[in-house]
């Protein structure tokens, strides 16, 4: 009987490797596959958060949130006893509505839509304060607002019932006094910069970064504590941190300068 000759050591080292690496991307690909299955129902739904009009509490603060579900025409009031009547639907696009001293700014933050709000700005002489409506979007445009209503020594106002989330909060910020009810409804999240998606994943995070520090920049400058922005961050862009009244007068994002001036006499 003739041996058969052993297989070269190499080969046998080099079969190994194989099968461990094939081990590894078996492996891979079964976490992944489970990972993308407990994933699929909140990639169909959204996060696992009550819906946007659904009553907020002390850490119970975060909701669903897509712009095209935005509460319906009732909502109601802190006691949950009396309806509070939506303003009216969105517009695609900001829309500014001088109403005496004061002008409606309402709807969506679309790209372009600082130039057309400064243009009209220049225009309205006799508004004194901005009554904010709308549920975000731009967020270099909604900057742009909110610098520019503090350079006018505009004041920022809310109405029982209105809304302000997204991008809109830094429109907000920039009120020299700023003021929301109760029953109104300010709410932040993560945001998106830039509209490329086929960035570089170390580019879209430079992205990412820039646009986060020009955010913080823009609060600090209106006065607002930046803290504000770890409910930001720590929240997806399908979902929106609903900030309590108690957080926004903490944050500095409603505010009376008549409040300072009394208590340095």
């Amino acid at each position: 009987m003739t041996d058969t000759p052993d297989a070269p050591r190499g080969f046998t080292v080099r079969r190994a490797i194989l099968a461990i690496l094939g081990f590894q991307v078996g492996m891979a690909v079964v976490l992944a596959g489970s990972d993308l299955i407990g994933a699929i129902p909140q990639l169909l739904t959204g996060p696992r958060a009550p819906a946007l009009d659904a009553p907020v509490a002390p850490g119970d603060q975060v909701r669903r949130f897509r712009p095209g579900d935005l509460p319906g025409r009732e909502r109601l009031s802190p006691d949950r006893q009396t309806p509070i009547p939506d303003p009216g639907d969105m517009p695609s696009r900001l829309r500014f509505t001088a109403e005496g001293e004061t002008a409606l700014v309402t709807g969506d933050i679309a790209p372009g839509d600082a130039e057309r709000f400064t243009e009209w700005l220049a225009g309205a002489d006799d508004v004194n304060a901005i009554r904010l409506h709308s549920p975000g979007g731009s967020v270099t445009d909604a900057l742009i607002i909110g610098a520019a209503l503090r350079e006018a020594e505009l004041n920022t106002v809310m109405e029982d019932g209105d809304i302000c989330l997204s991008a809109c909060p830094y429109i907000l910020a920039g009120g020299v006094a700023r003021t929301v009810p109760d029953s109104a409804m300010v709410g932040v999240h993560q945001h998106y910069f830039g509209e490329s998606t086929a960035l570089p994943a170390f580019l879209a995070v430079e992205d990412i970064q820039r646009g986060q520090a020009d955010v913080m920049a823009h609060l600090d400058a209106m006065g607002v504590d930046v803290r504000v922005m770890q409910h930001a961050l720590s929240t997806p862009p399908e979902a929106i941190y609903v900030l309590l009244p108690e957080e926004l007068a903490e944050y500095r994002m409603v505010y009376d300068p008549s409040e300072d001036e009394t208590a340095s006499e």
